[in-house]
C-alpha cells in the first residue's frame, strides 16, 4: 500500500492521493479552457493559405506543440506527446514522398503538420480524465483544436480545416462509414486526411506499434477487457482485431508500402509469441 510522506496511515494516503488526482485533473482541464479561448496575438497575419516555412507558421506550430503538451502530457505512453512527434515525423516522410510521386497533387503542407501535431486532441480514449474535472462541460471535444488554433492567430480557414481532418483521422470513424472518408480523400479535396491517416496508423504497428499495444493494455486496458480477462494475450488480439488490417486502409502509395513492412513484423512477433506460448500450453 502506497502511503505519502508525513503518513503512515494507508486510509489517509490513499485520501490525499485521490485528493491530488482530481486536483491534477481540474488544473489541466482549466488551462485548457484557457489555452482555447486565448485572444490571438495582435501581430499575427491570418493567411487563409500559410505557408510551412513562413515565420508566421513556425510560431504557429510553436504554440500549437506547446497547446499539446499541455493537454497530453499526462497520458500513458501509448498516446502521449513522444507519439504526436513520431506521427508529425511519418507524415512528413509521406508528404514529400507523395509530393514527388503526384506532382500534380496539391498538398497543403501547413494543414498536414498541424493536422498530425493534433490528431489526438479530443481522444475519446482519454476524455474522461478531463470530463470528470470541474469545468470541463465547456469543452467541446469536435471543436477544440479549432478554438485552439483561432486563439493563436490561425485563419478560420486553417482553423476549420485542420478540425475537419482531425474529426475523421480515427479507426473508428472510418470504419463506421468508409465512403465518407473515401469521398473526403478523392472528390473533397481534402488529400491531407490521407496522409495523416496513414502516419497515425503506422505508428500503431511495427516494433513501435508493439510496444504501443503492451503500454496501453498495461496503463488502461483492463477496463476493456471481456469478461475481466486482463492478459497479455490481449494484446496479441488486438493484432488480429485490428492492426494486421491496417495495411489494406493506407490511403497514399507510400503508407502502404512502409505499412507492408511493418505488418511483417507484427506477424513475425506474433509468431514468436505463439511458439513460446505453446510451451505453457502443452505443459501438464
Amino acid at each position: 500500500i502506497y502511503c505519502f510522506p508525513g503518513t503512515k496511515n494507508p486510509v489517509v494516503a490513499s485520501v490525499y492521493k485521490s485528493n491530488l488526482h482530481r486536483w491534477h485533473r481540474s488544473l489541466v482541464s482549466v488551462r485548457i479552457i484557457e489555452a482555447t479561448k486565448r485572444k490571438p496575438p495582435n501581430n499575427r497575419i491570418k493567411s487563409p493559405t500559410m505557408d510551412d516555412t513562413s515565420e508566421e507558421f513556425q510560431a504557429l506550430f510553436k504554440d500549437m506543440s506547446a497547446f499539446v503538451t499541455e493537454c497530453m502530457s499526462g497520458h500513458d505512453p501509448s498516446h502521449n506527446p513522444a507519439h504526436v512527434h513520431r506521427v508529425g515525423a511519418l507524415a512528413n516522410k509521406i508528404l514529400e514522398a507523395e509530393r514527388a510521386l503526384h506532382p500534380t497533387t496539391q498538398y497543403n503542407g501547413a494543414v498536414v503538420k498541424l493536422a498530425a501535431l493534433l490528431h489526438d486532441i479530443g481522444d475519446r480514449k482519454y476524455l474522461s480524465k478531463i470530463d470528470a474535472a470541474p469545468g470541463s462541460q465547456e469543452l467541446d471535444p469536435t471543436t477544440m483544436v479549432q478554438h485552439a488554433l483561432l486563439a493563436r492567430g490561425a485563419s478560420p480557414d486553417l482553423a476549420s480545416r485542420v478540425q475537419t481532418i482531425v474529426s475523421h483521422v480515427s479507426y473508428t470513424t472510418e470504419c463506421k462509414d468508409p465512403a465518407l472518408i473515401r469521398r473526403m480523400i478523392d472528390e473533397d479535396g481534402f488529400v491531407e486526411l490521407g496522409v495523416v491517416q496513414d502516419a497515425d496508423r503506422l505508428d500503431a504497428i511495427g516494433a513501435v506499434g508493439i510496444g504501443r499495444c503492451f503500454t496501453f493494455l498495461g496503463a488502461v486496458g483492463k477496463k476493456y477487457c471481456v469478461d475481466g480477462k486482463w492478459e497479455m494475450d490481449n494484446s496479441i488480439e488486438h493484432f488480429g482485431d485490428k492492426l494486421v488490417k491496417l495495411e489494406g486502409m493506407m490511403k497514399t502509395t507510400t503508407g502502404r508500402e512502409m505499412a507492408r513492412i511493418r505488418t511483417e513484423r507484427l506477424n513475425i512477433f506474433a509468431g514468436w509469441w505463439e511458439e513460446e506460448m505453446s510451451l505453457v500450453s502443452g505443459s501438464t
